[in-house]
């Protein structure tokens, strides 16, 4: 069995807290109300749901609770935002979740020069991530609310790990499963209670802003991930931190390699690109070596198509398709981070040999 310690491939997922299934064993059979139901089963998960709003909203720092529609996760709330929101103009950074609709239905795309963007001086409401998810790049969204404009803002990468103003947008993703919580559910705030058009009709759950039957087991898990997060994103954080600088100053300088992302990055991930290697066949030799890591977003492993996010920053072939992601998070430890260094250099170096 693989040590959790060496998984080092956080942004993909966390691993559930222990605290968190804890907490979420409950709903699965004691209380197993349909929190629409006017009984007591009822009426017990319906608080629950509650609570765990409460719990999400203090995270993010909202205003209200009822600014919080529960999904199930980032991707249909961010799907919810291209769809109710025929003007939104996107960067070309995006997560896929909003970046393959926003194709899909023409949405305009911020121009950029690297990592600087220019937003469309007409588009009335954009979309800017906090925290890219392959490089680590931290963005500014908040910058761009100026005039009538509105801002969205995919935090996904971002809350419970790094400070995140959330009243400083207009509408802001997110998903359970990057915080300790489980997958399957998230949520989309909106300022105000002023969410979009609803995308799931049929139902009057969330207010009527999100049809169908709360999936209340994982809604009390993201609640109970939110609060350890509250209470822990400091200690987390210096932890990433250190890990992340461990790693770097384990890579043998005698290797070709460059660091992305600019400078202004999230201490939780580490985007590095190896000059001439294929990051894929990196991240099989670190899995033989017991580490698991990826070559980029989860949601696009599978694919040998090269990153719209490495392909907007107009890396040469030779550096875009040796990039691999490495992330960190709350059950790494110290001496996990040193022996990864050391094992990247060694599959790094293993690789190339076999090249020549």
């Amino acid at each position: 069995m693989p040590l959790i310690s060496h998984y080092f491939d956080n942004a993909a997922t966390t691993p559930v807290d222990p605290r968190v299934l804890e907490a979420m064993l409950p709903y699965f059979g004691q209380h197993f109300g349909n929190a629409h139901s006017l009984h007591t089963f009822g009426g017990e998960a319906m608080a629950a749901v509650e609570q765990a709003r409460e719990q999400v909203a203090k995270l993010l720092g909202a205003d209200a609770p009822d600014e919080i529609v529960f999904t199930s996760g980032a991707t249909e709330a961010n799907n919810w935002m291209v769809y109710g929101f025929p003007d939104l103009a996107v960067s070309p950074f995006e997560h896929s979740s909003i970046h393959a609709p926003a194709m899909s239905f023409g949405r305009p795309v911020m121009a950029n020069d690297g990592l600087m963007m220019t937003s469309p001086d007409d588009a009335p409401i954009v979309s800017l991530m906090k925290v890219n998810n392959e490089i680590g790049t931290i963005f500014e969204p908040e910058a761009m609310a100026t005039g009538q404009r509105l801002v969205h803002s995919d935090i996904t990468q971002a809350v419970g790990k790094i400070p995140v103003d959330v009243t400083a947008f207009d509408y802001a993703s997110l998903s359970g499963h990057k915080f300790y919580g489980p997958k399957g559910v998230g949520a989309l705030y909106a300022k105000g209670a002023n969410f979009p058009t609803p995308l799931l009709i049929g139902g009057d759950q969330e207010n009527g802003f999100r049809a169908g039957t709360l999936n209340v087991a994982g809604i009390v898990g993201m609640g109970a991930a939110a609060e350890l997060a509250y209470e822990e994103r400091e200690q987390d954080a210096a932890l990433a931190a250190e890990l992340r600088q461990i790693v770097l100053e384990g890579l043998d300088k005698a290797l070709d390699f460059q660091v992305n992302g600019g400078v202004q990055v999230s201490p939780y991930i580490l985007s590095v690109s190896f000059y001439g290697m294929e990051g894929e066949t990196l991240v099989i030799e670190m899995d033989r070596l017991g580490f698991a890591l990826s070559s980029g977003a989860a949601c696009s492993s599978r694919s040998t198509a090269p990153s719209h996010v490495l392909t907007a920053l107009n890396l040469e072939p030779a550096w875009l398709q040796g990039t691999i992601r490495i992330s960190f998070g709350r059950f790494n430890t110290k001496e996990a981070a040193q022996r990864l260094g050391k094992a990247l250099t060694l599959g790094a170096e293993t690789i190339n040999n076999l090249n020549v």
